[in-house]
């Protein structure tokens, strides 16, 4: 059995016309996934979304840095922590147990460590009078992730060194 030639070339074109067409229908714009993020009251779907939104902005940042535009890379960079930070003070008002509701935390909490490599690869390609704002960002975020660990692992055992034996009771 034979599918006619026009039936094939039809199919063909069809294919060609959605492989085409398909990145731009699945995928949403920064600026539509910004005012998604704004919008959104519930605060583990912003974490959610953060995750959406942070992807596009690190992209948007790495086109501009291609091109040479780092006063965008720095606003989008910046952007992002204060999206972060929102995010954040949603989550501790309406879930203020992470550990007991760490949803939200978690997929935030990788994000964010997924943030500062792309911030320190941005500093990385910027010139010197651009990395400045870029440090800060970078601090920022670290400062965020270190709360969201704390947040997320309240009972961590303490940072120094068990005390040592008493001298007289060695074995």
């Amino acid at each position: 059995m034979t599918i006619p030639r026009m039936v094939r070339q039809t199919l063909g074109c069809v294919a060609v016309v959605s492989l085409a067409l398909f990145p731009v229908i699945a995928q949403e714009s920064l600026a539509q996934l910004q005012t998604k993020f704004d919008r959104e009251t519930n605060s583990v779907k912003k974490a959610k979304l953060l995750v959406k939104l942070g992807d596009a902005q690190f992209e948007e940042a790495r086109r501009a840095g291609k091109e040479g535009d780092n006063n965008s890379v720095d606003a989008t960079m910046e952007k992002y922590r204060d999206n972060v930070r929102a995010t954040l003070e949603a989550l501790k008002k309406q879930h203020a147990d992470a550990e007991k509701h760490s949803n939200g935390y978690r997929q935030m909490e990788i994000h964010v460590k997924e943030g500062i490599r792309e911030v320190e690869d941005s500093m990385l390609a910027a010139p010197a009078p651009y990395k400045p704002p870029l440090q800060i960002v970078r601090q920022d975020l670290i400062n965020m992730d270190d709360e969201l660990i704390r947040l997320l692992f309240p009972h961590r055992p303490a940072d120094s060194k068990p005390p040592a034996p008493p001298a007289g009771k060695q074995p």
